[in-house]
């Protein structure tokens, strides 16, 4: 800048002054000034000083004057607006100043200005106006307020209206309107969804814990309450103060006034014609609705309405299935001495998952007990059909006595002759609690899991074959039996996949996650369904899932056992002699070890019967049982042995006199010079053929069949 020298301001007719940027302000609220920037002075005229709070005497023309009125913020940006204009060649600039007058009140001051530059194009003086922006700027910031409330009202619209697209039930429409937080900055003090039922209006849903209000949840449509209102007049219902409110509704004010609410919108939800619910919204620091607003709401209403009636019409839906699956489950589990069992069925998160997962448990004679538990393929009401025919066939196959082996070939034809075109996959297990004895069979089904009496967890493997259904469609009916032995104090699980299979993840970490929280779970059963329930439920899941848990008491019985099983495959050459084995060690737990060799030789006979004449394996089990004759015992004599062969073959063996080459025949005649008494009886699809042997000191005579 030149060095300051005597200057006076030009004559008011040679200076062209910018238009008013605001058409309403008059001259007396508009100063000017003149800045020579080859001088490095400026003028400012009456209304200018006034404007920016300067005397006259106080001000020498320095621009660096005017400057320090501000704020050093507000100056750095003022000057920078100047330099950027002269700098682009600009021919205007316009500026916002903040400053503090003299009694401490804080005002903006518009600078607006006209660059003049010589013949060069060089900038050599600013000629503008200087004008209090203090109410102008209030009143663009009301108006920017008011644009930017519309379009958050919009956006409330299509984000409301976009989180009802995904609700399904009517606990999901709610969340979708109580948890959007755009409420709130709307000033929303409380949401109140409420459904009609039966003749009445029922409160589902409130934003605000503090303002639920028990006696009101359910008001008849001809009360005088606003929802009731809406939903009889099908009106929206728009008040604006709380005297309002307090003369229409004086019931309900009393709940209302202490939520500060100072308006309130009611909607009817209307749906194909019919009223299905209302909308309550209560503002604060509201006093009216505009014409938009009320659009708005109406239009919010809309969306409300469809998603809800869709919503009820899936949660009846959802009722009517999960009813009908629970009709089909088990309704009590049978006490079976010397276990302790505990199920659980929990149906998938959607209505239309709701389908084929059971379990069931089922008394045998003997003491025995059968565990099932399988998965009907699909995911509907028709799967969970088929699971209640199946599981009434599997139950009364079950119950009348057959192999298990027996019992899956039978269910699987059961499947196939239904006409459907579902199969199922089934896992079933017939234990023994008094010996921990149990035969299992597998149909496609997942592996169950035992917890060892130590806490160690491990997979049983269980021999396999296809799921129910397919099997008899492909001609391949037979299931292998897999023996085991639980343990006292050891505890089976049955589940179906939903309980281990996620979307995206492979099924052996499932199997991993569940193996952990078994070992790691309570001892007590019925606490270690939950605990394995609740864990394994974490995960979201579209698949229903059951399990069962059965232990064996570690306490049932100090004796030794009076019940033992052993299954003998066809072709197994150790299979005999482990029978033969089983038998020696029974009757010397059991005190008969005068009839062993004896007893050895019968069963042996019987067996190799079995094998030879029948295409499958055989069931050897072995019982002590109480005389049928106590008139002929003595007080101590009570007991005999029991030993049966179960095959699956329908012809029944007869005792022939065979020539004296045949090398054959001669069998049943050993078994009956060698056993007490000896018969033939159905079992299920097959037969048992079975002797006894008593105590040598009943001195009851033998029986003959």
């Amino acid at each position: 800048m030149a060095e300051s020298r005597e200057w006076a301001p030009p004559a008011p007719a040679t200076v062209a002054w910018p238009a008013p940027a605001a058409a309403r302000m008059s001259l007396n609220d508009v100063g000017g000034f003149d800045w020579d920037l080859d001088r490095d002075r400026l003028h400012l005229d009456e209304h200018a000083l006034r404007t920016v709070d300067l005397r006259p005497e106080d001000f020498d023309g320095d621009p660096k004057a005017l400057f320090a009125r501000l704020s050093p913020d507000e100056a750095t940006d003022v000057t920078a607006a100047i330099t950027q204009a002269l700098g682009e060649g600009r021919s205007s600039f316009l500026a916002f100043g903040r400053l503090t007058r003299g009694d401490g009140r804080r005002g903006w001051v518009r600078f607006q200005g006209r660059i003049v530059r010589d013949e060069t194009g060089r900038a050599n003086r600013v000629i503008g106006l200087v004008s209090d922006a203090t109410d102008e700027l209030a009143q663009a910031a009301e108006c920017l307020r008011a644009d930017e409330d519309r379009p958050a009202e919009s956006n409330l619209v299509m984000e409301v209206t976009a989180s009802l697209a995904q609700a399904v039930t009517v606990r999901d429409v709610t969340a979708a309107l109580t948890g959007n937080p755009r409420m709130d900055r709307l000033g929303i003090a409380s949401l109140f969804l409420g459904q009609v039922e039966a003749g009445r209006v029922h409160v589902v849903s409130d934003a605000k814990a503090d303002s639920w209000v028990p006696s009101l949840q359910y008001t008849r449509i001809e009360d005088e309450f606003p929802m009731s209102e809406v939903v009889r007049t099908l009106v929206p219902r728009f008040i604006t103060s709380g005297e309002e409110f307090a003369r229409r509704y004086p019931k309900l004010w009393p709940h209302i006034e202490p939520l500060g609410a100072s308006a309130a919108a009611y909607l009817p939800l209307i749906a194909q014609g019919q009223p299905i619910g209302a909308l309550g919204l209560l503002y604060r620091h509201k006093q009216g609705f505009s014409p938009q607003e009320r659009h708005l709401l109406i239009a919010l209403s809309g969306s409300i309405a469809q998603s809800l009636q869709r919503a009820i019409l899936f949660d009846q839906e959802h009722d009517i299935a999960q009813g009908l699956q629970t009709a089909m489950l088990p309704r009590t589990i049978p006490r079976i001495p010397g276990t302790e069992i505990a199920v659980r069925y929990r149906s998938a998160r959607l209505a239309r998952d709701i389908g084929g997962d059971w379990y069931d448990v089922v008394a045998m004679p003997g003491g025995r007990v059968a565990v099932i538990i399988g998965d009907v393929q699909g995911h509907d009401t028709h799967a969970t059909a088929v699971m209640g025919q199946l599981r009434i066939a599997l139950r009364a196959y079950a119950g009348e006595g057959h192999p298990p082996a027996s019992v899956m070939a039978r269910a699987s034809a059961f499947l196939h002759e239904l006409d459907t075109d579902r199969f199922a996959t089934c896992l079933y297990a017939q234990v023994d609690p008094a010996t921990g004895s149990a035969l299992l069979v597998r149909a496609g089904h997942i592996d169950p899991l035992v917890r060892l009496s130590d806490g160690t967890v491990r997979v049983l493997p269980t021999a396999g074959g296809l799921p129910l259904g397919l099997s008899a469609q492909f001609g391949r009916p037979d299931y292998p039996v897999t023996p085991a032995e639980l343990g006292p104090g050891e505890t089976l699980l049955m589940f179906s996949d939903g309980l281990v299979e996620r979307p995206g993840a492979d099924l052996d970490v499932g199997v991993r996650r569940l193996s952990a929280a078994l070992c790691e779970g309570p001892r007590e059963v019925p606490a270690l369904a939950d605990h394995l329930t609740a864990v394994m439920g974490e995960q979201a899941t579209d698949d229903d899932m059951a399990l069962l848990l059965l232990r064996r008491d570690s306490d049932a019985s100090p004796h030794p056992p009076h019940r033992l099983h052993r299954h003998i495959a066809p072709g197994d050459p150790e299979a005999l002699s482990e029978a033969r084995a089983l038998v020696r060690d029974a009757m010397a737990g059991w005190g008969l070890r005068d009839r062993v060799d004896e007893a050895e030789l019968a069963a042996g006979e019987l067996i190799t019967n079995a094998l030879v004449h029948t295409d499958g394996g055989a069931l050897l089990t072995l019982r002590m049982l109480p005389d049928p004759s106590p008139a002929h015992a003595t007080p101590d004599v009570t007991r005999r042995l029991r030993i049966e062969v179960h095959d699956l073959a329908a012809n029944w063996p007869r005792r022939r006199q065979p020539g004296e080459r045949e090398v054959s025949g001669r069998g049943l005649l050993l078994v009956d010079r060698l056993a007490d008494a000896w018969g033939v009886e159905p079992h299920g699809s097959g037969k048992a053929v079975w002797c006894e042997f008593r105590d040598r000191r009943s001195g009851t005579e033998p029986v003959r069949h």
